[in-house]
C-alpha cells in the first residue's frame, strides 16, 4: 500500500476512533472537555456532515496536526525516527517517572486526557491512551508532537524538546505504549 493510501486510511481509523472516544467521554459527561451534554448528543444527526469542515473549534485545533501529518508529512527533523529504547521493565519505569513529571497534569495519570491542570484547556488534552495505539503513531509522528508541542496548531500543549532529552521523549512514548502501567 503506498504512503498515501495508508495516510488516507489511518485518517479514516482516526475518525472512526474520535466519534468512538467521544461517546465514552460524552457518557462520562466530558464531551472534548466541554462539560456534559444531553444523552441525544451524538444521535445520527448530529453525525451527518461530520468532517474537518464540520467541526467545532476544538475539534479542528485538534484535527490540524493529522491533517498536516496525513498532507505535508512530518518535519524534515523528524522524518524517520526511531527509538532505540527498547520496552524494558526500567525503561517502562522510567517512563513511568517522566509521564507522571511532565504529561500527567493535563493528560492524566493514565492517558484519559483528565489530569487537572488540563481542565480549563481547549481543546482538551488528547486522549493518549487510546492515541498511542492508532496506526498514525507512529515513532516519527509522537516524537514531533512531544518536541515541538502545540503552538503551531493553536493547542497549549508545551514543546518538550529543550526540557528533556531525546533519550527521555522515548522512554515517555516507551511508557504510554506499554498501556500506562
Amino acid at each position: 500500500m503506498t504512503k498515501l493510501g495508508l495516510r488516507t486510511l489511518t485518517l479514516s481509523v482516526l475518525s472512526i476512533t474520535i466519534a468512538t472516544v467521544g461517546c465514552a467521554q460524552q457518557q462520562r459527561g466530558d464531551w472534548w472537555g466541554h462539560g456534559p451534554m444531553g444523552s441525544n448528543h451524538m444521535r445520527s444527526e448530529h453525525m451527518r456532515g461530520w468532517g474537518h469542515g464540520n467541526m467545532g473549534p476544538g475539534q479542528q485545533q485538534r484535527m490540524q496536526r493529522h491533517w498536516t501529518y496525513m498532507n505535508e508529512d512530518v518535519p524534515a527533523a523528524y522524518r524517520g525516527a526511531r527509538s532505540t529504547i527498547r520496552a524494558t521493565p526500567e525503561n517502562v519505569s522510567e517512563g513511568k517517572t517522566l509521564y507522571t513529571e511532565n504529561c500527567a497534569s493535563c493528560h492524566g495519570a493514565e492517558g484519559l486526557g483528565d489530569g487537572e491542570a488540563g481542565r480549563s484547556l481547549a481543546p482538551s488534552p488528547a486522549l493518549l491512551r487510546w492515541f498511542v495505539q492508532m496506526p498514525m503513531s507512529g515513532d516519527e509522528y509522537l516524537l514531533w508532537a512531544i518536541s515541538e508541542g502545540g503552538e503551531r496548531f493553536g493547542t497549549d500543549m508545551p514543546a518538550f524538546k529543550e526540557a528533556l532529552s531525546e533519550e527521555d521523549l522515548w522512554k515517555i512514548i516507551v511508557y504510554m505504549r506499554a498501556g500506562f502501567p
